[in-house]
C-alpha cells in the first residue's frame, strides 16, 4: 500500500483503541505506536542511499517486511514508548505486531509483492488483487471519522466496524481476482493480476511463447484487450546485466518480463506497470549512445 494507507491504517489502530481512561502520555505512547509501527517496514526506502549494485528492487519490501520480523518491531516500540514517555504497558507490545502485521500482509495483496518469507525464503510473494491506492479503504476509515467526530465515546466501536468492512473488501476482492486469474490460468503460460484503480476490475497479464497480452477484466463484464506486447525472447541480456545491474535484478523479481531490443535499446521491463505506451519498471541501455 502506499505511505498515506498505511498511515491512516495506524491512526484507524489507533481509534479502534479505548483510551478513556488513559493519561496523556499513554495516549501518546499508543498513537506513536499504532502509527509508527504501521510505517516502520518502509524504513528499507534509506538503502537507496547506499545500494551500489542495483539491487534496491530486491531490497526494498524484502527483510524489513518479514512476517517473522514483525514481533521485532513492536519490540522497538515498546521500548520507544517505555524511553520516551515512561509507559510501561504489554498491550503496547501487541498493538505494534498488529500494526506491522497489518503492514507487511497487506502490501502481499497489491502487484508490488513482498519479501514476506524472508530470510527462509527470497521468493516476492505478492497476489495483485488490491491496487497500491485502494478508494475503498480510505472511503471506510472517512466514514469512521465522520462518525466519531459526531460522537467520540464510541470511537472504538466505529473504527472497529470499520476494521470489519476493510477485511470484508479485502476478501470480496480477492476473491472476485482469484476466480478471473483461474480462468486464464490454464491458457497461458504464465500469468499474473494487477487490481485497477476501479474497484473489482483487474489488469490480467499473460504469456504464451513471445507475446504478453494485456486483459482488463471483471467477473461482470466481458474482457477487453489492452495491449499486445512482443518480447525478443532470444535477446542477449549478458551486456545489459554487466552495464545495467539493475535490470538483473528486474528480471529476478518480476514474475516475467518483455524483453526489448531494437535499433535503439537493449532492455527489459514489467508489463504489469505497463501503462499509456510504457512500464514504470523499465531498465535498459543505449545501443548507440552511452546512458
Amino acid at each position: 500500500m502506499d505511505t498515506i494507507t498505511h498511515t491512516l491504517f495506524g491512526l484507524s489502530l489507533y481509534g479502534a483503541v479505548d483510551k478513556q481512561r488513559m493519561d496523556k502520555n499513554s495516549r501518546k505512547a499508543y498513537l506513536l505506536t499504532a502509527v509508527g509501527a504501521s510505517q516502520i517496514p518502509d524504513i528499507d526506502v534509506i538503502s537507496r542511499f547506499w545500494d551500489t549494485e542495483g539491487l534496491y528492487q530486491m531490497w526494498h519490501r524484502g527483510i524489513t517486511h518479514s512476517v517473522f520480523l514483525t514481533p521485532v518491531w513492536a519490540l522497538l516500540f515498546l521500548l520507544l514508548s517505555f524511553l520516551l514517555f515512561k509507559v510501561k504497558d504489554k498491550k503496547l507490545f501487541l498493538l505494534g505486531w498488529l500494526a506491522v502485521f497489518i503492514h507487511n500482509t497487506s502490501d502481499l495483496f497489491n502487484a508490488w509483492g513482498t519479501g514476506y518469507l524472508e530470510p527462509f525464503s527470497a521468493m516476492r510473494v505478492t497476489f495483485g488483487t488490491i491496487p497500491i491506492v485502494d478508494i475503498v479503504f480510505w472511503i471506510i476509515m472517512a466514514a469512521a471519522y465522520f462518525f466519531t467526530k459526531r460522537n467520540k465515546s464510541k470511537s472504538p466501536f466505529y473504527f472497529k466496524m470499520a476494521w470489519a468492512f476493510m477485511l470484508l473488501h479485502v476478501v470480496i476482492q480477492s476473491t472476485q481476482g482469484y476466480l478471473i486469474y483461474k480462468q486464464y490460468d490454464e491458457k497461458y503460460e504464465q500469468v499474473a493480476l494487477s487490481a485497477e484503480f476501479i474497484p473489482w476490475t483487474y489488469s490480467v497479464i499473460t504469456k504464451k511463447d513471445d507475446e504478453v497480452t494485456i486483459f482488463t477484466d471483471t467477473l461482470f463484464t466481458e474482457k477487453t484487450t489492452q495491449y499486445v506486447l512482443q518480447s525478443k525472447e532470444a535477446a542477449d541480456l549478458d551486456k545489459l546485466f554487466s552495464e545495467r545491474p539493475e535490470a538483473k535484478t528486474l528480471y529476478e523479481w518480476s514474475p516475467f518480463v518483455v524483453l526489448v531490443d531494437d535499433d535503439e535499446r537493449l532492455g527489459l521491463y514489467d508489463p504489469r506497470f505497463y501503462r499509456n505506451g510504457q512500464s514504470f519498471l523499465f531498465e535498459y541501455i543505449e545501443k548507440n549512445t552511452e546512458r
